[in-house]
Protein backbone atom coordinates (compact mmCIF):
# COMPACT_ATOMS: atom_id res chain seq x y z
CA UNK A 1 0.00 0.00 0.00
CA UNK A 2 3.01 2.27 0.23
CA UNK A 3 4.58 3.75 -2.87
CA UNK A 4 7.08 0.89 -2.80
CA UNK A 5 4.47 -1.83 -2.40
CA UNK A 6 3.85 -2.04 -6.15
CA UNK A 7 6.20 -2.41 -9.07
CA UNK A 8 4.43 -0.45 -11.74
CA UNK A 9 3.27 3.07 -12.41
CA UNK A 10 -0.33 4.04 -13.20
CA UNK A 11 0.51 4.30 -16.88
CA UNK A 12 1.66 0.70 -17.17
CA UNK A 13 -0.94 -1.87 -18.08
CA UNK A 14 -0.44 -5.21 -16.34
CA UNK A 15 -2.76 -8.18 -16.83
CA UNK A 16 -4.89 -9.18 -13.86
CA UNK A 17 -3.01 -11.84 -11.91
CA UNK A 18 -5.19 -14.61 -10.47
CA UNK A 19 -2.66 -15.45 -7.74
CA UNK A 20 -2.38 -11.85 -6.57
CA UNK A 21 -6.15 -11.47 -6.61
CA UNK A 22 -6.65 -14.64 -4.58
CA UNK A 23 -4.07 -13.53 -2.03
CA UNK A 24 -5.65 -10.09 -1.56
CA UNK A 25 -9.16 -11.55 -1.24
CA UNK A 26 -7.89 -14.06 1.33
CA UNK A 27 -6.11 -11.26 3.18
CA UNK A 28 -9.37 -9.30 3.20
CA UNK A 29 -11.04 -12.13 5.11
CA UNK A 30 -8.07 -12.34 7.47
CA UNK A 31 -8.18 -8.64 8.32
CA UNK A 32 -11.95 -8.89 8.88
CA UNK A 33 -11.23 -11.44 11.62
CA UNK A 34 -9.07 -8.86 13.38
CA UNK A 35 -12.10 -6.72 14.27
CA UNK A 36 -13.77 -9.76 15.81
CA UNK A 37 -10.58 -10.52 17.72
CA UNK A 38 -10.38 -6.92 18.90
CA UNK A 39 -13.87 -7.31 20.33
CA UNK A 40 -12.83 -10.31 22.42
CA UNK A 41 -9.59 -8.60 23.45
CA UNK A 42 -11.31 -5.44 24.65
CA UNK A 43 -14.26 -7.28 26.18
CA UNK A 44 -11.99 -9.54 28.22
CA UNK A 45 -10.02 -6.58 29.59
CA UNK A 46 -13.18 -4.75 30.71
CA UNK A 47 -15.40 -5.55 33.66
CA UNK A 48 -18.23 -8.02 33.12
CA UNK A 49 -21.01 -5.43 33.23
CA UNK A 50 -19.42 -3.58 30.29
CA UNK A 51 -18.29 -6.57 28.21
CA UNK A 52 -21.19 -6.84 25.78
CA UNK A 53 -21.18 -3.18 24.79
CA UNK A 54 -17.58 -3.49 23.58
CA UNK A 55 -18.43 -6.54 21.50
CA UNK A 56 -21.35 -4.59 20.07
CA UNK A 57 -19.17 -1.62 19.18
CA UNK A 58 -16.71 -3.79 17.26
CA UNK A 59 -19.49 -5.44 15.27
CA UNK A 60 -21.38 -2.24 14.55
CA UNK A 61 -18.13 -0.64 13.34
CA UNK A 62 -18.10 -3.20 10.54
CA UNK A 63 -21.58 -2.17 9.43
CA UNK A 64 -21.32 1.61 9.73
CA UNK A 65 -17.86 2.04 8.23
CA UNK A 66 -18.57 -0.38 5.37
CA UNK A 67 -21.53 1.75 4.28
CA UNK A 68 -19.45 4.92 4.58
CA UNK A 69 -16.67 3.27 2.56
CA UNK A 70 -19.10 2.33 -0.23
CA UNK A 71 -20.76 5.73 -0.18
CA UNK A 72 -17.70 7.97 -0.50
CA UNK A 73 -14.95 6.72 1.80
CA UNK A 74 -12.94 4.79 -0.78
CA UNK A 75 -13.29 7.61 -3.28
CA UNK A 76 -12.09 10.30 -0.88
CA UNK A 77 -9.21 8.08 0.21
CA UNK A 78 -7.86 6.61 -3.01
CA UNK A 79 -8.91 8.79 -5.95
CA UNK A 80 -5.83 8.89 -8.19
CA UNK A 81 -6.89 12.28 -9.61
CA UNK A 82 -7.49 14.15 -6.35
CA UNK A 83 -5.52 17.02 -4.86
CA UNK A 84 -2.55 16.69 -2.53
CA UNK A 85 -4.90 16.90 0.47
CA UNK A 86 -7.97 14.77 -0.32
CA UNK A 87 -9.49 12.71 -3.09
CA UNK A 88 -12.55 13.40 -5.19
CA UNK A 89 -15.78 11.51 -5.91
CA UNK A 90 -14.64 9.46 -8.90
CA UNK A 91 -15.39 6.23 -7.02
CA UNK A 92 -18.52 7.36 -5.15
CA UNK A 93 -21.03 4.51 -4.66
CA UNK A 94 -18.19 2.15 -5.66
CA UNK A 95 -18.40 3.28 -9.28
CA UNK A 96 -15.61 2.71 -11.80
CA UNK A 97 -14.21 -0.28 -9.92
CA UNK A 98 -15.01 -3.74 -11.22
CA UNK A 99 -12.06 -5.28 -13.03
CA UNK A 100 -10.21 -2.00 -13.64
CA UNK A 101 -7.07 -2.02 -11.43
CA UNK A 102 -6.26 0.80 -9.07
CA UNK A 103 -2.80 2.41 -9.57
CA UNK A 104 -1.76 1.16 -6.11
CA UNK A 105 -2.62 -2.44 -7.03
CA UNK A 106 -2.15 -2.88 -10.78
CA UNK A 107 -2.39 -6.68 -10.90
CA UNK A 108 -5.74 -7.12 -9.12
CA UNK A 109 -9.26 -5.85 -9.87
CA UNK A 110 -10.18 -2.50 -8.35
CA UNK A 111 -13.05 -4.18 -6.53
CA UNK A 112 -10.60 -6.44 -4.68
CA UNK A 113 -8.52 -3.45 -3.58
CA UNK A 114 -11.72 -1.69 -2.47
CA UNK A 115 -12.61 -4.64 -0.23
CA UNK A 116 -9.14 -5.03 1.25
CA UNK A 117 -8.87 -1.37 2.14
CA UNK A 118 -12.38 -1.40 3.61
CA UNK A 119 -11.17 -3.76 6.35
CA UNK A 120 -8.49 -1.23 7.36
CA UNK A 121 -11.08 1.54 7.51
CA UNK A 122 -13.28 -0.62 9.75
CA UNK A 123 -10.78 -1.52 12.44
CA UNK A 124 -9.21 1.95 12.79
CA UNK A 125 -12.04 3.81 14.62
CA UNK A 126 -12.90 0.60 16.47
CA UNK A 127 -9.43 0.70 18.06
CA UNK A 128 -10.18 4.09 19.62
CA UNK A 129 -13.16 2.77 21.58
CA UNK A 130 -10.84 0.89 23.93
CA UNK A 131 -9.88 4.15 25.63
CA UNK A 132 -13.54 5.06 26.25
CA UNK A 133 -14.68 1.73 27.68
CA UNK A 134 -17.13 1.52 30.59
CA UNK A 135 -18.55 5.04 30.34
CA UNK A 136 -19.55 5.89 26.76
CA UNK A 137 -23.02 5.94 25.23
CA UNK A 138 -23.48 3.75 22.19
CA UNK A 139 -25.82 5.81 20.01
CA UNK A 140 -23.43 8.78 19.60
CA UNK A 141 -20.71 6.26 18.80
CA UNK A 142 -22.55 5.36 15.59
CA UNK A 143 -22.42 8.98 14.42
CA UNK A 144 -18.79 9.19 15.49
CA UNK A 145 -17.89 6.16 13.36
CA UNK A 146 -19.38 7.63 10.21
CA UNK A 147 -18.18 11.21 10.57
CA UNK A 148 -14.71 10.41 11.97
CA UNK A 149 -14.04 7.98 9.14
CA UNK A 150 -14.77 10.78 6.66
CA UNK A 151 -12.97 13.74 8.22
CA UNK A 152 -10.03 11.96 9.86
CA UNK A 153 -9.30 8.49 8.51
CA UNK A 154 -10.05 9.16 4.84
CA UNK A 155 -8.01 12.35 4.77
CA UNK A 156 -4.98 10.97 6.63
CA UNK A 157 -4.94 7.78 4.59
CA UNK A 158 -5.07 9.84 1.41
CA UNK A 159 -1.98 11.75 2.54
CA UNK A 160 -0.12 8.53 3.19
CA UNK A 161 -1.15 6.09 0.43
CA UNK A 162 -3.03 7.84 -2.38
CA UNK A 163 -1.00 8.39 -5.57
CA UNK A 164 -1.10 12.18 -5.10
CA UNK A 165 -1.02 12.28 -1.28
CA UNK A 166 1.42 14.91 -0.03
CA UNK A 167 3.15 12.73 2.56
CA UNK A 168 3.65 9.92 0.05
CA UNK A 169 5.07 12.46 -2.37
CA UNK A 170 7.63 13.54 0.22
CA UNK A 171 8.86 9.96 0.56
CA UNK A 172 7.03 8.72 3.66
CA UNK A 173 7.53 5.01 4.28
CA UNK A 174 4.52 3.37 5.90
CA UNK A 175 3.93 -0.11 4.60
CA UNK A 176 0.73 -1.17 6.33
CA UNK A 177 -0.72 1.58 8.52
CA UNK A 178 1.46 3.00 11.28
CA UNK A 179 0.10 6.50 10.59
CA UNK A 180 -3.46 6.08 9.23
CA UNK A 181 -4.40 3.17 11.49
CA UNK A 182 -2.43 3.10 14.73
CA UNK A 183 -1.42 6.70 15.25
CA UNK A 184 -4.68 8.25 14.06
CA UNK A 185 -6.78 5.94 16.25
CA UNK A 186 -4.40 6.21 19.20
CA UNK A 187 -4.48 10.00 19.37
CA UNK A 188 -8.23 10.02 18.63
CA UNK A 189 -8.62 7.74 21.66
CA UNK A 190 -6.90 10.39 23.78
CA UNK A 191 -9.28 13.10 22.54
CA UNK A 192 -12.29 10.86 23.21
CA UNK A 193 -11.06 10.01 26.71
CA UNK A 194 -10.47 13.68 27.55
CA UNK A 195 -13.93 14.73 26.40
CA UNK A 196 -15.60 11.89 28.31
CA UNK A 197 -13.63 12.33 31.50
CA UNK A 198 -12.41 9.65 33.85
CA UNK A 199 -14.44 6.71 35.12
CA UNK A 200 -16.06 7.28 38.49
CA UNK A 201 -13.78 4.72 40.19
CA UNK A 202 -10.70 5.50 38.12
CA UNK A 203 -8.38 5.91 41.12
CA UNK A 204 -9.27 2.45 42.43
CA UNK A 205 -8.86 0.83 39.01
CA UNK A 206 -5.34 2.20 38.64
CA UNK A 207 -4.24 0.09 41.59
CA UNK A 208 -6.50 -2.90 41.01
CA UNK A 209 -7.60 -3.31 37.38
CA UNK A 210 -10.12 -6.08 37.00
CA UNK A 211 -10.29 -7.69 33.56
CA UNK A 212 -13.26 -10.01 33.81
CA UNK A 213 -12.24 -12.73 31.33
CA UNK A 214 -8.58 -13.43 30.61
CA UNK A 215 -9.61 -16.27 28.31
CA UNK A 216 -11.26 -13.68 26.05
CA UNK A 217 -8.00 -11.72 26.01
CA UNK A 218 -6.17 -14.88 24.94
CA UNK A 219 -8.70 -15.63 22.20
CA UNK A 220 -8.73 -12.02 21.00
CA UNK A 221 -4.93 -11.92 20.82
CA UNK A 222 -4.84 -15.16 18.84
CA UNK A 223 -7.33 -13.77 16.30
CA UNK A 224 -5.48 -10.44 16.11
CA UNK A 225 -2.13 -12.14 15.63
CA UNK A 226 -3.59 -14.39 12.92
CA UNK A 227 -5.29 -11.50 11.13
CA UNK A 228 -2.26 -9.22 11.43
CA UNK A 229 -0.25 -11.56 9.21
CA UNK A 230 -2.80 -10.83 6.47
CA UNK A 231 -2.94 -7.15 7.48
CA UNK A 232 0.75 -6.66 6.82
CA UNK A 233 1.36 -9.45 4.30
CA UNK A 234 -1.64 -8.46 2.21
CA UNK A 235 -0.34 -4.89 1.99
CA UNK A 236 2.01 -6.06 -0.75
CA UNK A 237 -1.21 -6.39 -2.83
CA UNK A 238 0.58 -9.23 -4.59
CA UNK A 239 1.57 -12.79 -3.79
CA UNK A 240 5.32 -12.18 -3.85
CA UNK A 241 8.47 -12.41 -1.75
CA UNK A 242 7.87 -9.03 -0.16
CA UNK A 243 4.53 -10.22 1.21
CA UNK A 244 6.32 -13.22 2.74
CA UNK A 245 8.97 -10.94 4.24
CA UNK A 246 6.28 -8.74 5.77
CA UNK A 247 4.71 -11.80 7.41
CA UNK A 248 8.06 -13.00 8.77
CA UNK A 249 8.80 -9.56 10.21
CA UNK A 250 5.34 -9.26 11.76
CA UNK A 251 5.53 -12.66 13.41
CA UNK A 252 9.00 -12.14 14.85
CA UNK A 253 8.18 -8.67 16.21
CA UNK A 254 5.07 -10.08 17.90
CA UNK A 255 7.09 -12.87 19.52
CA UNK A 256 9.76 -10.51 20.83
CA UNK A 257 7.16 -7.97 22.00
CA UNK A 258 5.35 -10.57 24.07
CA UNK A 259 8.56 -11.92 25.59
CA UNK A 260 10.03 -8.54 26.54
CA UNK A 261 6.71 -7.45 28.10
CA UNK A 262 6.47 -10.41 30.48
CA UNK A 263 10.14 -10.09 31.40
CA UNK A 264 9.70 -6.43 32.29
CA UNK A 265 6.57 -7.18 34.31
CA UNK A 266 8.29 -10.07 36.08
CA UNK A 267 10.89 -7.70 37.51
CA UNK A 268 8.15 -6.05 39.58
CA UNK A 269 5.54 -8.68 40.33
CA UNK A 270 7.53 -11.93 40.00
CA UNK A 271 4.64 -13.27 37.93
CA UNK A 272 4.37 -14.29 34.29
CA UNK A 273 0.97 -13.00 33.24
CA UNK A 274 -1.00 -13.96 30.17
CA UNK A 275 -2.42 -10.45 29.84
CA UNK A 276 1.11 -9.04 29.87
CA UNK A 277 2.23 -11.40 27.12
CA UNK A 278 -0.84 -10.69 24.99
CA UNK A 279 -0.42 -6.93 25.37
CA UNK A 280 3.23 -7.22 24.39
CA UNK A 281 2.30 -9.20 21.28
CA UNK A 282 -0.09 -6.44 20.18
CA UNK A 283 2.54 -3.78 20.92
CA UNK A 284 5.10 -5.64 18.82
CA UNK A 285 2.65 -5.97 15.95
CA UNK A 286 1.67 -2.29 16.10
CA UNK A 287 5.34 -1.29 16.06
CA UNK A 288 6.35 -3.42 13.08
CA UNK A 289 3.32 -2.47 10.96
CA UNK A 290 4.82 0.58 9.18
CA UNK A 291 8.13 -1.17 8.55
CA UNK A 292 6.96 -4.71 7.87
CA UNK A 293 7.67 -4.53 4.13
CA UNK A 294 10.75 -2.33 4.39
CA UNK A 295 13.08 -4.02 6.90
CA UNK A 296 14.97 -7.27 7.27
CA UNK A 297 13.99 -10.02 9.68
CA UNK A 298 16.94 -9.12 11.92
CA UNK A 299 15.68 -5.54 12.14
CA UNK A 300 12.19 -6.75 13.01
CA UNK A 301 13.57 -8.14 16.26
CA UNK A 302 14.65 -4.60 17.17
CA UNK A 303 11.12 -3.34 16.43
CA UNK A 304 9.63 -5.92 18.81
CA UNK A 305 12.22 -5.25 21.49
CA UNK A 306 11.99 -1.45 21.49
CA UNK A 307 8.27 -1.33 20.78
CA UNK A 308 7.34 -3.83 23.47
CA UNK A 309 9.71 -2.28 26.00
CA UNK A 310 8.72 1.36 25.53
CA UNK A 311 4.99 0.60 25.33
CA UNK A 312 5.33 -1.29 28.61
CA UNK A 313 6.95 1.75 30.24
CA UNK A 314 4.15 4.03 29.00
CA UNK A 315 1.48 1.67 30.37
CA UNK A 316 3.18 1.72 33.75
CA UNK A 317 3.36 5.53 33.57
CA UNK A 318 -0.35 5.91 32.80
CA UNK A 319 -1.22 6.95 36.35
CA UNK A 320 0.56 10.23 35.64
CA UNK A 321 -1.49 10.97 32.52
CA UNK A 322 -4.40 13.39 32.73
CA UNK A 323 -6.83 11.17 30.83
CA UNK A 324 -8.39 7.76 31.44
CA UNK A 325 -7.25 5.45 28.65
CA UNK A 326 -9.20 2.45 29.91
CA UNK A 327 -7.61 -0.25 27.74
CA UNK A 328 -4.25 1.38 26.91
CA UNK A 329 -4.98 2.30 23.30
CA UNK A 330 -2.63 5.30 23.40
CA UNK A 331 0.18 3.42 25.13
CA UNK A 332 0.10 0.45 22.73
CA UNK A 333 -1.15 1.68 19.36
CA UNK A 334 -0.07 5.33 19.25
CA UNK A 335 3.28 4.83 20.94
CA UNK A 336 3.87 1.60 19.01
CA UNK A 337 3.02 3.24 15.69
CA UNK A 338 5.23 6.24 16.47
CA UNK A 339 8.21 4.06 17.37
CA UNK A 340 7.66 1.93 14.29
CA UNK A 341 7.65 4.93 11.97
CA UNK A 342 10.93 6.27 13.37
CA UNK A 343 12.59 2.85 13.25
CA UNK A 344 11.40 2.38 9.66
CA UNK A 345 13.24 5.56 8.71
CA UNK A 346 16.38 4.02 10.18
CA UNK A 347 16.18 0.36 9.17
CA UNK A 348 14.34 0.39 5.81
CA UNK A 349 16.50 -1.21 3.11
CA UNK A 350 16.46 -1.18 -0.66
CA UNK A 351 17.25 -4.90 -0.66
CA UNK A 352 13.88 -5.60 1.00
CA UNK A 353 12.00 -3.14 -1.23
CA UNK A 354 13.46 -4.93 -4.25
CA UNK A 355 11.56 -8.10 -3.34
CA UNK A 356 8.46 -6.71 -5.07
CA UNK A 357 10.37 -5.91 -8.27
CA UNK A 358 11.34 -8.25 -11.13
CA UNK A 359 14.81 -9.71 -10.68
CA UNK A 360 16.15 -7.91 -13.76
CA UNK A 361 15.13 -4.42 -12.54
CA UNK A 362 18.15 -2.06 -12.52
CA UNK A 363 19.23 -1.36 -8.96
CA UNK A 364 19.05 2.42 -9.40
CA UNK A 365 15.34 2.16 -10.30
CA UNK A 366 14.48 0.68 -6.91
CA UNK A 367 13.73 3.31 -4.23
CA UNK A 368 16.21 3.79 -1.40
CA UNK A 369 15.29 2.83 2.13
CA UNK A 370 16.36 4.72 5.24
CA UNK A 371 19.52 5.44 7.15
CA UNK A 372 20.97 1.99 6.49
CA UNK A 373 20.97 2.95 2.81
CA UNK A 374 22.36 6.43 3.48
CA UNK A 375 19.05 8.23 2.91
CA UNK A 376 19.34 10.67 5.80
CA UNK A 377 16.14 12.58 5.01
CA UNK A 378 14.09 9.47 5.79
CA UNK A 379 13.69 10.02 9.54
CA UNK A 380 12.79 13.75 9.23
CA UNK A 381 10.05 12.80 6.75
CA UNK A 382 8.77 10.15 9.16
CA UNK A 383 8.75 12.74 11.97
CA UNK A 384 6.84 15.20 9.79
CA UNK A 385 4.18 12.54 9.24
CA UNK A 386 3.96 11.88 12.98
CA UNK A 387 3.41 15.55 13.79
CA UNK A 388 0.91 16.25 10.99
CA UNK A 389 -1.15 13.09 11.52
CA UNK A 390 -1.19 13.49 15.30
CA UNK A 391 -2.27 17.12 15.09
CA UNK A 392 -5.00 16.53 12.54
CA UNK A 393 -6.45 13.48 14.27
CA UNK A 394 -6.45 14.99 17.76
CA UNK A 395 -7.91 18.41 17.00
CA UNK A 396 -10.49 17.24 14.46
CA UNK A 397 -11.59 14.43 16.78
CA UNK A 398 -11.81 16.78 19.74
CA UNK A 399 -13.90 19.28 17.77
CA UNK A 400 -16.16 16.52 16.43
CA UNK A 401 -16.84 15.12 19.89
CA UNK A 402 -17.48 18.55 21.38
CA UNK A 403 -19.95 19.22 18.58
CA UNK A 404 -21.76 15.93 19.15
CA UNK A 405 -22.08 16.73 22.84
CA UNK A 406 -24.08 19.88 22.00
CA UNK A 407 -26.62 17.99 19.87
CA UNK A 408 -29.75 17.02 21.85
CA UNK A 409 -29.78 13.31 22.60
CA UNK A 410 -26.15 12.86 21.51
CA UNK A 411 -24.36 13.45 24.82
CA UNK A 412 -21.39 11.12 24.88
CA UNK A 413 -21.23 9.89 28.45
CA UNK A 414 -23.64 7.75 30.43
CA UNK A 415 -24.97 9.02 33.73
CA UNK A 416 -23.24 8.08 36.94
CA UNK A 417 -26.08 5.70 37.82
CA UNK A 418 -25.89 4.00 34.43
CA UNK A 419 -22.13 3.71 34.68
CA UNK A 420 -22.51 2.02 38.05
CA UNK A 421 -25.12 -0.33 36.63
CA UNK A 422 -22.98 -1.13 33.62
CA UNK A 423 -23.18 0.01 30.01
CA UNK A 424 -24.47 -3.38 28.90
CA UNK A 425 -27.68 -3.13 30.86
CA UNK A 426 -28.12 0.63 30.75
CA UNK A 427 -27.35 1.09 27.05
CA UNK A 428 -28.42 -2.24 25.55
CA UNK A 429 -30.81 -3.89 27.97
CA UNK A 430 -28.71 -7.04 27.61
CA UNK A 431 -25.89 -8.64 29.55
CA UNK A 432 -23.01 -10.87 28.54
CA UNK A 433 -23.69 -13.41 31.27
CA UNK A 434 -26.96 -14.66 32.66
CA UNK A 435 -25.94 -14.24 36.29
CA UNK A 436 -25.68 -10.48 35.72
CA UNK A 437 -29.32 -10.24 34.67
CA UNK A 438 -31.56 -8.70 37.33
CA UNK A 439 -34.14 -11.47 37.10
CA UNK A 440 -31.88 -14.33 36.11
CA UNK A 441 -32.98 -16.46 39.05
CA UNK A 442 -36.69 -16.03 38.45
CA UNK A 443 -36.76 -15.87 34.67
CA UNK A 444 -39.13 -12.90 34.86
CA UNK A 445 -38.91 -10.12 32.32
CA UNK A 446 -38.63 -6.43 33.01
CA UNK A 447 -38.13 -3.12 31.27
CA UNK A 448 -34.40 -2.79 31.95
CA UNK A 449 -34.32 0.82 30.83
CA UNK A 450 -36.99 1.99 33.24
CA UNK A 451 -36.25 3.90 36.40
CA UNK A 452 -38.00 1.23 38.44
CA UNK A 453 -35.75 -1.45 37.03
CA UNK A 454 -32.66 0.61 37.76
CA UNK A 455 -33.77 1.23 41.33
CA UNK A 456 -34.32 -2.47 41.88
CA UNK A 457 -30.66 -3.29 41.25
CA UNK A 458 -27.73 -3.63 43.57
CA UNK A 459 -24.32 -3.42 41.93
CA UNK A 460 -21.42 -4.99 43.77
CA UNK A 461 -18.23 -5.22 41.75
CA UNK A 462 -19.21 -7.05 38.60
CA UNK A 463 -22.32 -8.66 40.06
CA UNK A 464 -25.74 -7.14 39.40
CA UNK A 465 -28.56 -8.71 41.32
CA UNK A 466 -32.07 -7.83 42.52
CA UNK A 467 -32.20 -5.69 45.61
CA UNK A 468 -32.92 -7.78 48.66
CA UNK A 469 -36.43 -7.19 49.92
CA UNK A 470 -37.72 -6.94 53.44
CA UNK A 471 -39.68 -10.02 54.60
CA UNK A 472 -43.43 -9.74 54.22
CA UNK A 473 -46.19 -11.63 56.03
CA UNK A 474 -46.94 -13.64 52.91
CA UNK A 475 -43.36 -14.66 52.30
CA UNK A 476 -41.32 -16.80 54.65
CA UNK A 477 -38.03 -16.08 52.87
CA UNK A 478 -36.51 -13.73 50.29
CA UNK A 479 -33.46 -13.85 48.08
Amino acid sequence: MSSNATLTTPSELVPINAGDTSWVLMSTAGVFVMTVGLGFFYSGLARAKHALSLLFLMMVSIAVVSVQWWLWGFSLTFSPTGSAFIGNLDYVFARNLGSVPHPNAPTIPGAAYFLFQCMFAIITPALAFGATAERMRLFPALAFLFVWSTVVYDIITYWVWAPKGWLLGMGLMDYAGGTPVHMSSGVAAVAYAIVLGKRRDYADLLHAPCPHNVTFVYLGTALLWFGWLFFNGGSAVAANARAAQAIINSHLAACVGGIIWVIMDYRHARKLTLIGFCTGVVAGLATITPGSGFVSSSSSLVFGLIGGGLCNLVVNYKRHLRFDDALDVFAVHYVGGLIGLVLTGIFAQRSVISLSYPSDTPWEQIPEGGWLDGRWVAVPVQLLAIVSVSGWSFFITFALLKGLNYIPGMHLRVSEEDEEMGTDLSEMGEVAYGFLHPDASSGASSDWGSAAAKQSLVVSGDTIRPMELEPTPSSSSTR
